[in-house]
């Protein structure tokens, strides 16, 4: 009858500590670009000074690395079943600061909490009116496909202006939702959005789609010094053309 073999928790070290504070790894947080996993505070705090994973040196995001961070809720349940008696000493330290925090202000000092969380809200308002103007920006170009008498081609037309600047997290929904509005289009009628000829799917963003189907596309590539394509006889710097297209047609129902 074969045994079974047993493991210690320092077994599971290298996968369930934080390379940054070589601790447990508490409210682990992984970052989408290379999947490396840290303690959320601990990453937080690197991303104040560099754009960079401290384990593999692999930029993260040329302006913004917190928009790549996803709290991983799997592996921390792991973990706490893994290491005895974490999840009680996390919380009884969160009761203690609980408790403790207004007794070492004083009653002045919490009205001036109160105040702060006030202010901190009303910091909030102000950032729901900012209509996402602050996120990292793109620029893209609405081409309508025309399908050579397809039914709903008389409706869909181009837009008047169609090169428009948004947020990357804008999704495909909400491009479509724009050119309802825009193309006085009824409500039950329906688009497709594509980018290279492939149809995008209504959660998308706009930082997704240049990511994986605008930006590796060779033909997107053009020469400065003649406006050619990839292929050149001047030797001439690449540059990716901007902004990305998506075209959009009546959709069509394949079933």
């Amino acid at each position: 009858m074969a045994t079974q073999r047993k493991h210690l928790v320092k077994d599971f070290n290298p996968y369930i500590t934080c390379y940054i504070c070589k601790g447990y790894l508490i409210k682990p947080t992984t970052v989408t670009e290379c999947l490396h996993t840290f303690c959320k505070t601990c990453i937080v705090q690197h991303f104040e000074d560099s754009n960079d994973c401290p384990r593999c040196g692999n930029q993260v995001h040329e302006t913004n690395p917190l928009e790549m961070l996803r709290l991983d809720n799997t592996l921390e349940e792991i973990i706490f079943k893994l290491v005895p008696g974490l999840r009680e000493q996390l919380q009884r330290e969160l009761e203690f600061w609980k408790k403790n925090k207004p007794q070492e202000n004083g009653q002045d000092d919490i009205s001036k909490v109160d105040k702060s969380k006030a202010d901190e809200e009303g910091d909030e308002n102000q950032d729901d009116k900012d209509y996402h103007r602050s996120d990292p920006q793109i620029a893209i170009c609405l081409d309508c496909l025309r399908n050579n008498g397809q039914s709903g081609d008389n409706v869909v037309k181009g837009l008047m202006k169609k090169f428009i600047r948004c947020s990357t997290r804008v999704t495909v929904g909400t491009i479509k939702k724009f050119l309802s509005l825009k193309l006085k289009l009824p409500s039950s009628y329906e688009l497709d959005v594509l980018c290279n000829g492939e149809i995008m799917g209504k959660d998308h963003t706009m930082e997704f789609i240049y990511m994986t189907r605008w930006r590796l596309r060779g033909e997107n590539f053009r020469c400065l010094n003649c406006s050619t394509s990839q292929v050149c006889s001047q030797d001439g710097t690449l540059y990716q053309s901007y902004p990305m297209v998506l075209q959009y047609r009546p959709r069509i129902d394949f079933g």
